[in-house]
C-alpha cells in the first residue's frame, strides 16, 4: 500500500516553502540594499495589491465565483480611511478596521442578492455594484469630495509613531502581507478552502455531499472584502489622497490579472503575480510608448505557456528536478454511526414538469431499511428526474416525500444528506486533478471538525471498498471500475440511512459486477435502504428484491423482482425494447 497521498497544491511542499522564502529573503535585500526611494514606493504598492489579490484566491480562485466586486471592496475601504482620516482626524487603530469592516457589511447583503446569479450573470451583477459605487463617489463632493478626491489624508500612526514613506511604510504593508498570506494559506488549506474546491470543480454534487452552496459562496465573498477592505485602507495612506480611481474599472482588471498569472487559488501566486505586473511597466519604461505593447505580450504569453499559473509552472519544475515531496497516509479511522432514521424513504405522488413535459407523473414509493428495490425504464422515462427530485437537486411539483419519518418534500440537498441520504450519478464525477484519498475526504467535509479527520474517515471508506492502495494516487486516468468505487466510498464515507445509485454497473465487467452485487447486499444486511437504477437485467435482477418500471414519467410496474419480465406492459415499454435492440 501506498505510504503517501496525492493532493492537490501539496505535491511539493517543500520546495514551495524554499521558494517563499527564498523570494521573501530577496525582497528584503532588494528593500535595504538596492531599492530607490521610488522602487520602495512600487514595492509597496506591489504589496497591496497582493493583499487584495489574497481575498480574489480565495472567492474567485478557490471558490470559482469570478467576483468584479473586488476592486470595488478595494475602493470602499479606500474611501472609509480617507474620509474618516482627512474628515474627521481618525487615526489608523480606527480607521483600519473600518476599513475591513464596512466592505464586510457591503459585501453580506449584496452576496445574498446576487451570489444565487451563475457564470456571467454573477460577474455582470458584481460588476454593476462597482459602477453604482463609483458613481456615488463621484456625485457626493460633500462626502467625498468628487472627481478630485479628497487629500491630506494622514499618514499611519501606530503607537504614536507616524510610520514615514519608504522602507517603514513597505515594511509595515508587507508585514500585513505575510500575516494576511498565512491567513489566506490556512484558509484554502482546510475545511473552507477544500469545500470551496469541491464547490468550484463540481457545484451540481457539491450539495448531494452535504456542503451548503449559499453560505460557502457567502463566506468566500466576505472574506474577500475584508482582504479587499484592508487593501484599500493601506494603498490610500500610502498615496495620501483618495479618488474615483480606486473604485474605477483598471483596479479589478490588475487583481484579476494578478490572480490569473501568479497562479489561481494560490497565496504564493498572489505576492508573485503582484511583484512581477507592477514591476513589468517600470522594467520597460527605457521603451517609451512600445513597452505597453510589450508588457501585454508579457502577459499573453504567460497564459498561455503557464495556464496554472507561475507558481503552477515552478511547481512541475520542481517536481522535475527534486520529486514529489507529499503528505503520508493518515491512519484510517471509522467514521460515527449517525442516528439512522426509524424507516427508510416514502414518496407519495412525485410530479415534476419542465415546461410541458411531465417528467416524473405521480410517482409513489417506498425504501425499506434493509432492501434493494430496483428502478428501471427506457430512456427519457424519467429515472434520473425522480432521483434528482429525492436528493434535492429538483423540487417537485406536487407530491410528498418522507425520511425517516420526517417530511422533506422539497428540502435542499445539503440537508437531505445530514438527514442521511447519499447518492451516486449516472457519470462517476470525480474532481479533476485531485487526489482520490482528497475527492472522497470531500464528501465529509462538512460532517467533520477538520480536513484531517475527514481524510482518515475516507481512508476508512477506501479500505472498506478494497480500494484503500488507490488513496495515493490521481483520480485522474482511473478506470471505470475504479472511479465507481471511488465515487460508491464517497456516499459510503457518510454512513447513510438510504443510498440512491444511478447506473453503477455501467461499464464493468461480469466479475466487477459480482463484486458491486456483492458489496450492496452486504450494505443492505447492515440496514441501508438502497435504490438502484439500472439497464442491465442480469445484474439488477437478482439483487433487488422489487422492482419499479417507469415510463413516460408513470409507474408501469411496481412488483416482486421475478414478476417484470412477465408483465406484459413492462414488455411492450422497455423489455421488449431492449431485447429487440
Amino acid at each position: 500500500m501506498r505510504d503517501h497521498v496525492f493532493s492537490r497544491g501539496e505535491g511539493y511542499i517543500g520546495v514551495e516553502n524554499l521558494a517563499l522564502l527564498a523570494g521573501a529573503l530577496a525582497l528584503l535585500v532588494y528593500a535595504l540594499a538596492f531599492a530607490s526611494p521610488y522602487g520602495l514606493r512600487v514595492l509597496t504598492v506591489a504589496g497591496v495589491y497582493a493583499l487584495a489579490t489574497f481575498g480574489f484566491q480565495i472567492v474567485f480562485g478557490l471558490g470559482g465565483a469570478l467576483s468584479l466586486a473586488q476592486g470595488a471592496f478595494f475602493g470602499v475601504g479606500a474611501y472609509v480611511s480617507g474620509i474618516l482620516g482627512s474628515r474627521y482626524g481618525l487615526g489608523f487603530e480606527a480607521t483600519f478596521p473600518l476599513s475591513m469592516l464596512v466592505p464586510l457589511l457591503l459585501a453580506l447583503p449584496v452576496g445574498l442578492a446576487v451570489l444565487r446569479l451563475e457564470s456571467h450573470y454573477f460577474a455582470l451583477a458584481t460588476l454593476g455594484i462597482a459602477q453604482v459605487l463609483h458613481l456615488l463617489a463621484v456625485n457626493l463632493p460633500e462626502l467625498t469630495g468628487g472627481s478630485n478626491g479628497l487629500a491630506g489624508v494622514p499618514a499611519v500612526v501606530l503607537f504614536g509613531w507616524t510610520v514615514p514613506r519608504g522602507l517603514p511604510m513597505a515594511g509595515l504593508v508587507w508585514g500585513l502581507v505575510a500575516l494576511g498570506g498565512l491567513v489566506g494559506w490556512r484558509l484554502a488549506r482546510g475545511r473552507l478552502g477544500r469545500s470551496l474546491t469541491m464547490l468550484r470543480d463540481d457545484p451540481l454534487a457539491a450539495g448531494t455531499l452535504g456542503l451548503d452552496v449559499g453560505r460557502l459562496r457567502l463566506t468566500a465573498f466576505g472574506i474577500s472584502a475584508l482582504f479587499a477592505g484592508a487593501a484599500g485602507a493601506l494603498a490610500v495612506h500610502t498615496q495620501r489622497v483618495v479618488s474615483p480611481e480606486v473604485l474605477e474599472f483598471p483596479v479589478m482588471v490588475s487583481i484579476l490579472t494578478i490572480a490569473i498569472v501568479g497562479g489561481r487559488g494560490r497565496m504564493a501566486g498572489a505576492v508573485l503575480g503582484a511583484v512581477l505586473l507592477l514591476h513589468l511597466p517600470e522594467w520597460f519604461r527605457f521603451m517609451e510608448r512600445g513597452y505597453l505593447v510589450v508588457y501585454g505580450m508579457a502577459l499573453l504569453l504567460t497564459v498561455l505557456l503557464a495556464p496554472d499559473g507561475l507558481t503552477g509552472l515552478l511547481d512541475r519544475a520542481a517536481g522535475r528536478l527534486f520529486g514529489r515531496t507529499a503528505r503520508a497516509l493518515p491512519e484510517a479511522r471509522e467514521p460515527p454511526q449517525p442516528p439512522a432514521p426509524a424507516d427508510g424513504l416514502t414518496v407519495e405522488g412525485l410530479a415534476k414538469s419542465f415546461g410541458g413535459v411531465r417528467a416524473v407523473d405521480g410517482v409513489s414509493l417506498e425504501l425499506r431499511r434493509g432492501g434493494i428495490t430496483g428502478l428501471i425504464g427506457p430512456n427519457g422515462s424519467g429515472k434520473t428526474t425522480l432521483i434528482n427530485l429525492l436528493s434535492g437537486l429538483e423540487r417537485p411539483d406536487a407530491g410528498r416525500v418522507r425520511l425517516g419519518g420526517r417530511d422533506v418534500t422539497g428540502v435542499r440537498a445539503d440537508r437531505l444528506a445530514h438527514a442521511g441520504l447519499a447518492r451516486s450519478f449516472q457519470a462517476a464525477i470525480l474532481p479533476e486533478g485531485a487526489g482520490v484519498l482528497e475527492a472522497v475526504a470531500a464528501a465529509r467535509l462538512a460532517f467533520d471538525p477538520d480536513a484531517a479527520t475527514a481524510e482518515a474517515h475516507a481512508r476508512w471508506a477506501l479500505d472498506r471498498l478494497g480500494v484503500g492502495d488507490l488513496a495515493g494516487q490521481s483520480c485522474d486516468g482511473l478506470p471505470a471500475a475504479l472511479r465507481r468505487r471511488v465515487e460508491l466510498a464517497r456516499a459510503l464515507v457518510r454512513r447513510p440511512a438510504v443510498l440512491l445509485l444511478d447506473e453503477p454497473a455501467a461499464g464493468l465487467t461480469d466479475g466487477e459486477k459480482a463484486e458491486l452485487a456483492a458489496l450492496l447486499r452486504q450494505l443492505a444486511g447492515e440496514g441501508m435502504a438502497v435504490l438502484l437504477v439500472e439497464h442491465d437485467m442480469g445484474f439488477l435482477l437478482p439483487l433487488a428484491g422489487r422492482v419499479l418500471c417507469l415510463d413516460r414519467g408513470r409507474v408501469i410496474y411496481d412488483g416482486p423482482a421475478d414478476g417484470v419480465r412477465r408483465d406484459a406492459t413492462v414488455a411492450a415499454a422497455y423489455l421488449g425494447r431492449a431485447e429487440a435492440a
